[in-house]
């Protein structure tokens, strides 16, 4: 018990260690998308490489950091073939986060609420924590692809109406060498999702989210553990994606300009001392997240860059921070729902303002209420419970959305009401203009 207590806490991992739960075969790693390459991924997957370790770490470990692995997916004929720019072309990107409990979705789970907004988005970037449980056997063992597949299937159907095929989508998994995979692989063609009235739609589960006709696709998604990030665009887009890069972290390049998404879950906790810990599993992602880039000629040498070096940066996850200071007033202000007070004292705002984390990061206003704790399958706060089954715990802005960099304008910031896990799903829809004027 004690040895394993001390490899635990140890700084550093063994690579073996690190390698079995990124689930690495023959120093091979790879993210999912639509693109259907599957010899040509054989061909042009970059080897994993131990020099340029990257730190993203579940809930109960986040004090101790594995290796991260720099891959790039590149596209035949897009680095000689790259569409005119449009330098005026304005996108909707739709981002947001869910941290769903370690609990693995049923096949009717209804995710509108969610992502159905007023217009539909030309890009979803969607992060999710906790998508199995956070036990020894997830974290050290074989990696558990079911989950994620089942996610990513109920997005599609969200996105697009398609029918759900767990089944199918399972036995492409299984058909492919798992070095190459991550998560579920789609190489299947989309059906174009069928037109709807928008006020219509609002009560048909099956419908798409949108009343317009449009088909997404998977652009990339990546799994680690009970993380996952998954990017999806508008097809008539998806050939102005390029440079696909990314482990828990996602880099790509469209219009000219470069993107980072970056998924978290930072370390938990409501004890005095704890937002330090958040604030250097934040220092510690930024120190050893990089994105390489090798030429495929002498005159195009090997490249590295980090996550600042992005034009444009989204930052989506359970950040774990909470309320700096509790007291009786405090559970007053939570039954008057009285949410700008209790902002005052939220950690992530107190430890920016300090310049502590997230120096020059923006978030949207907050008009929305703690999006964790609740009592399973309910909308009461976990603060009341009286089972022992259920950890009390203060209510907290826990599921957060940021951003960096100029050319993004955020329309909306809000939270979703499904009762599936004990944290709400948060949602933010930005405007995206490819010139930075």
């Amino acid at each position: 018990m004690r040895q394993e207590e001390k490899f635990l806490k140890s700084n550093s991992w063994p690579k073996t260690v690190a390698r079995k739960w990124l689930n690495i075969k023959g120093g091979s790693d790879e993210f999912d998308s639509d693109y259907d390459t599957k010899d040509f991924l054989k061909r042009s997957l970059k080897s994993c490489s131990d020099d340029g370790p990257s730190a993203v770490v579940p809930e109960d470990l986040s004090e101790e950091w594995l290796m991260e692995t720099n891959n790039e997916i590149e596209r035949p004929g897009f680095d000689h073939l790259v569409p005119p720019v449009s330098p005026d072309l304005d996108l909707r990107m739709f981002v947001g986060t869910w941290n769903v409990g370690g609990k693995t979705p049923e096949d009717d789970l209804n995710l509108n609420d969610w992502l159905k907004t007023k217009t539909s988005a030309d890009i979803y970037v969607l992060g999710f924590q906790e998508i199995v449980p956070l036990n020894a056997g997830n974290v050290l063992g074989q990696e558990d692809y079911s989950p994620a597949a089942k996610w990513l299937s109920l997005i599609r159907h969200s996105l697009n109406g398609d029918s759900i095929d767990h089944k199918h989508q399972q036995s492409r998994i299984s058909s492919f060498d798992s070095s190459l995979l991550h998560d579920d692989y789609f190489g299947d063609t989309l059906s174009l999702s069928s037109s709807s009235n928008s006020s219509s739609s609002e009560d048909d589960s099956s419908s798409p989210i949108s009343g317009t006709q449009h088909k997404y696709c998977l652009a990339a998604s990546k799994q680690m553990v009970g993380l996952l990030l998954c990017v999806w665009v508008r097809e008539e887009l998806y050939h102005r994606i390029t440079s696909l890069k990314g482990s828990i972290s996602i880099s790509m390049t469209m219009q000219q300009k470069t993107f980072c998404f970056v998924c978290t879950h930072l370390a938990s906790g409501e004890k005095e001392g704890a937002e330090t810990r958040r604030n250097m599993d934040v220092v510690e992602i930024f120190k050893k997240t990089r994105f390489s880039h090798s030429g495929r000629s002498p005159r195009r040498p090997f490249t590295s860059y980090n996550i600042l070096d992005h034009d444009k940066i989204i930052w989506l996850g359970d950040l774990n921070y909470r309320l700096a200071s509790i007291c009786g007033e405090t559970y007053e202000q939570l039954e008057r729902n009285d949410w700008q007070a209790l902002l005052e004292k939220d950690q992530l705002r107190l430890e920016q303002k300090e310049g502590r984390v997230f120096q020059g990061w923006e978030e949207g206003d907050i008009y929305f209420g703690p999006t964790y704790k609740y009592i399973t399958n309910s909308d009461i706060y976990a603060y009341k419970t009286s089972s022992p089954k259920e950890k009390r715990r203060t209510p907290a802005w826990c599921d957060r959305i940021l951003w960096k960099g100029e050319g993004l304008k955020q329309e909306c910031y809000f939270r979703s009401e499904s009762r599936f896990s004990d944290h709400r799903p948060v949602y933010s829809v930005f405007t995206v203009t490819a010139s930075n004027q």
